[in-house]
């Protein structure tokens, strides 16, 4: 069953290093159609990011090889797939813990995974052995009224709390102040 997106793209590329930014570069074009705010874009630019550095250090090795991504927008959300045909994880819910590498050699932190599901609301792993990887990582992109209702929100939280630790500090120095008065009274001063 196909499902109906209000917009697709589709691109593949070699698996060389710099063809990594090319990667994050066009997705962030892609997306710029739903408004997203600068942080949303650099989250979804990290999550792509790390998902490709993971095909092509990973994937597909020393071996030349395509890395397919593709990107679709359903309403406010961003789906992105990145796959590759490279050798396939041996198994997922290992590779999915934080500081996990096989490439330790090549001084891989282990959280390229980690780093994706920070960033994404979602982020689901298929691999097969021998077949390759494919990724899929989903974000869903706060309209203007979203946004402004979590600056708001944000906004009276600071405001209390900022009144919060100031009646705390004048609080803590009448404490402090009395302090004094009596220990200059005893001549502790």
């Amino acid at each position: 069953m196909n499902k109906s997106y209000d917009n697709e793209m589709k691109i593949e590329f070699l698996s060389k290093s710099n063809n990594e930014a090319f990667a994050r570069i066009a997705v962030a074009a892609f997306i710029v159609q739903l408004d997203p705010t600068i942080e949303e874009i650099a989250d979804i630019k990290t999550a792509v990011s790390e998902a490709v550095t993971n095909s092509i250090i990973h994937g597909y090795e020393e071996k030349m090889g395509i890395i397919k991504l593709i990107c679709k927008i359903a309403q406010n959300e961003v789906i992105i797939e990145i796959s590759d045909t490279g050798k396939g994880i041996e198994n997922v819910d290992i590779a999915k813990q934080p500081l996990y590498t096989t490439k330790a050699n090549l001084e891989r932190s282990g959280m390229g995974f980690t780093i994706m599901e920070s960033f994404m609301d979602d982020v689901q792993v298929e691999s097969v052995l021998g077949i390759g990887t494919k990724v899929t990582m989903k974000k869903k992109i706060k309209s203007h009224k979203e946004q402004d209702e979590f600056k708001k929100e944000k906004d009276e939280l600071e405001r209390y709390y900022n009144t919060e630790i100031a009646e705390s500090s004048i609080s803590t120095e009448n404490d402090f102040s009395g302090m004094s008065t009596a220990n200059s009274v005893r001549g502790e001063e």
